[in-house]
């Protein structure tokens, strides 16, 4: 919603100073959230699940007989499978307390409230996380807080313009560049701490809760160039909700059939930071140019590829869409969300290759390099392209509720990542990745065959045609 004060406007850059500073905030939000996932796979398998440090977390004794239950028929977990259970739930739960946490704000305490009470949950939260028996707690409270803060951050964007304003879009451009300038740097300084003898993992901790005590404090400064929220804008107002047509039900069918095939995309994707990471760790040559510059790339710099690649490739993908709209031949949006679980599918036929080829076990970096930009192309093809459909084809009534279901398929999808993640100790690595790739090209798949049946109701039937969206970053959902 727009905001409606009359009093003359403040900008910078040519856009509400407001903007600015949410930029910012949600910069170094996604720096104090990757740099701590950046770690979490290395920071568990190396340490708090090995015998002696993880009988002295709180909890642990309960979460594990809990993720064996469910996950494994009541066996025991090994260390690598339990870590991939609690990195997967973990990443799973972050996108479904958001729902909530919107609820709430828009019921009851508001936006930027929920911002302030997300950011400092999620700062403690990080810090607590220093203290190896306070681990579980301390996940637990970033998804609490996380579900106050990422739904109210980036709606706030939109509430700085008022109806019909031309750089409302590019103003959200902008605003998730803030995603990936975070998610880039976050892995360099977290993980540096992290995997220095001299410092530790608890002081990569450290640097992802300053990031978000920064950016907590830099929004706290900025919010006298906010507009009120929602709440306090709606108090007095009255609003009619016209019943959902027979074409919207279509519309709504066909976007939940599409969640299908994309919490599969998610589910193999997610694996970056997860066992792509132990891949890094384990089966890598680190070297950067092995016999002449022996020097070792960290593991958690692989973290900072794709963002990285999101900058540099996003102009090529929307570059290749408009040369391919002015010939007449740009791919319909669920051609191109197929292409995009193809590519992922490709991505881990790359590792499979590294995986065989591999000398003694151990794989150039350079694969890694290949795989990142391969997936990156994928991500680019998918998601911001699901999200656009969303906001296109969901009847207006219900739009907030369909882009809450679309990012339920970041849950679902983690939460089966978390699972296939817990094979990769267990399997033959060649047959792991395939088995990544078997459900990439499975998606790809389901996807393409619902192009048919669902083009007449996503396209329209003249067959609309394609927005050119601008994907927006390695976390390319809104929310996210």
């Amino acid at each position: 919603m727009a905001i409606t004060d009359t009093a003359p406007e403040k900008t910078l850059f040519g856009h509400p100073r407001g903007l600015t500073y949410l930029f910012t905030t949600e910069m170094w939000e996604r720096f104090s959230y990757y740099g701590m996932r950046a770690i979490l796979v290395l920071y568990l398998t190396n340490f708090l699940l090995l015998p002696g440090h993880a009988e002295n977390a709180i909890g642990y004794a309960t979460v594990k007989h809990i993720f064996e239950s469910l996950f494994n028929g009541g066996q025991p977990l090994a260390v690598q499978p339990f870590s991939s259970l609690i990195y997967g739930n973990y990443t799973a739960f972050v996108y479904l307390t958001p729902f909530f946490g919107g609820i709430i704000a828009d019921r009851y305490i508001g936006q930027r409230m929920s911002v302030i009470v997300g950011g400092i949950t999620m700062a403690i939260a990080e810090f607590t996380l220093m203290e190896p028996s306070l681990f579980f707690i301390g996940l637990l409270l970033l998804i609490v807080g996380n579900g106050f803060f990422k739904p109210n951050i980036s709606t706030q964007v939109g509430n700085l313009y008022k109806p019909g304003d031309s750089r409302i879009d590019r103003a959200f451009s902008i605003f998730y560049v803030g995603i990936n300038v975070g998610a880039f740097f976050s892995p360099l300084v977290c993980g540096t701490l992290a995997e220095d003898p001299a410092f530790g993992y608890k002081w990569g901790f450290f640097a992802a809760g300053v990031g978000m005590v920064i950016g907590q404090l830099i929004y706290i400064f900025a919010l006298r160039t906010l507009p009120k929220d929602r709440v306090e804008r709606s108090r007095g107002t009255t609003e009619t909700k016209k019943p959902l047509t027979g074409a919207d039900w279509k519309a709504v069918i066909a976007l939940i059939l599409l969640c299908i095939p994309t919490t599969l995309f998610w589910a193999t994707y997610e694996q970056q930071g997860n066992t792509i990471n132990l891949w890094a760790e384990q089966f890598t040559n680190r070297a950067l140019i092995p016999g002449i510059v022996d020097w070792q790339i960290p593991v958690t710099w692989f973290q900072s590829f794709n963002p990285f690649m999101i900058f540099a490739f996003t102009p090529l993908v929307v570059g290749y869409w408009a040369n391919q709209a002015r010939k007449g031949k740009e791919p319909r949006t669920v051609i191109k969300m197929a292409l995009g679980n193809f590519l992922l599918a490709l991505s881990y036929v790359i590792m499979a290759a590294a995986a065989y080829l591999a000398p003694d076990g151990h794989a150039s970096w350079l694969w890694l390099f290949a795989f990142f930009a391969v997936i990156t192309f994928g991500e680019l093809y998918l998601s911001p392209i699901g999200l656009a459909l969303v906001a296109r084809v969901s009847p207006p009534q219900i739009l907030s509720a369909m882009m809450g279901l679309w990012f339920i398929t970041s849950f679902t999808g983690n939460q089966l990542q978390g699972y296939i993640g817990s094979f990769f100790s267990r399997m033959d690595k060649v047959e792991f990745f395939l088995l990544c790739a078997g459900l990439g090209l499975l998606a790809a798949i389901v996807t393409w065959a619902f192009d048919r049946p669902l083009r007449s109701i996503l396209e329209g039937e003249g067959g609309k045609p394609n927005a050119v969206v601008e994907p927006q970053g390695s976390e390319v959902h809104p929310a996210q």
